[in-house]
């Protein structure tokens, strides 16, 4: 994870990252496993000059089940409020 976000903040797209859906752009989600279980992580690159990593969290279920609506709400709570104090 740490190896993605430092290549953000250089400017580069880890492979493990990908444009999070319904969000407009510069907003990327980084998928990883570790010892069978599956995490993720939020971040926004194109919020000033900063990035911002808004969540992360563990996967419960591991078989390509949807993000539960919980965790998407939490992240566009936070984006949301985020984009507020920066303004």
């Amino acid at each position: 994870m740490l190896d993605a976000l430092t290549g953000a903040a250089e400017g580069l797209l880890s492979g493990k990252a990908k444009p999070f859906k319904g969000v407009d752009g510069g907003v990327f989600e980084i998928a990883l496993r570790y010892r069978g279980d599956a995490f993720r992580a939020i971040y926004a690159v194109k919020i000033d000059v900063d990035i911002w990593v808004i969540h992360a969290f563990q996967k419960k279920s591991k078989r390509r089940v949807k993000t539960p609506q919980m965790e998407i709400d939490l992240i566009f709570e936070r984006l949301k409020r985020l984009k507020e104090a920066l303004k």
